[in-house]
């Protein structure tokens, strides 16, 4: 996860438990599935917001020839130590905060966003950043979670009744964010998309969308 809101994310819970749980909770192998695919196409250098502990690091796929990782959370890092040693793709702890990243314009290939969007303070700054440190024609692959369909209005109810508890438990993990309408309004085109429920997640948790992006 990215930079987090500061009213969650401070203090020995943000900073010493919840980068514990959130290790356990990306971890788990439903994810796994998931993972494989939005890292597939993925090729030369690639910037990953949201690093985590580092649960992407064995889908990498061999095209790919180097990560810049950016996670704020120094134990997050530290709980990637294994999976980062373990890589044959160099992997470098490259920033802190996806709404100001430290590389220059046109940087990277490929860009890399997993269950990382619904946390960030302000997405819609750092999906812009994305498109900056990108090259023209670069691509941005993502799954992320969010709102539901518009077809389940039960379901966003549900959504918006437990967000402000989910925040509090996670980090600032929103459940109501429009994931494609964001991705869309910071100038990315969509190529591929799948919507769709998680298995094994509750639907007002589990609601997802899964795809890549064409920066111009």
């Amino acid at each position: 996860m990215l930079k987090r809101d500061t009213e969650v994310g401070m203090g020995f819970y943000g900073e010493r438990i919840l980068p514990r749980i959130i290790d356990l909770a990306c971890g788990v192998k439903q994810a796994r599935p998931l993972r494989r695919r939005v890292c597939e196409g993925l090729s030369g250098e690639v910037v990953e917001i949201g690093f985590g502990s580092g649960h992407n690091v064995p889908f990498y796929p061999p095209e790919v020839t180097g990560v810049a990782a950016v996670e704020p959370s120094d134990l997050g890092w530290k709980l990637a130590a294994d999976r980062v040693g373990a890589s044959r793709i160099p992997v470098r702890r490259a920033g802190l905060d996806g709404r100001s990243l430290p590389f220059g314009d046109g940087t990277f290939d490929a860009a890399l966003s997993t269950w990382t969007l619904c946390t960030v303070p302000d997405p819609g700054a750092v999906l812009r950043e994305l498109r900056r440190v990108l090259k023209p024609g670069g691509t941005l692959h993502f799954v992320e979670h969010g709102l539901a369909p518009e077809g389940d209005p039960r379901v966003r109810d549900w959504q918006r009744r437990l967000e402000p508890l989910n925040k509090r438990l996670l980090g600032g993990c929103h459940l109501t964010r429009p994931t494609v309408d964001m991705v869309e309004a910071a100038g990315f085109t969509i190529t591929a998309l799948d919507v769709f429920y998680e298995e094994g997640a509750p639907k007002p948790m589990g609601a997802a969308s899964l795809g890549t992006a064409l920066s111009p």
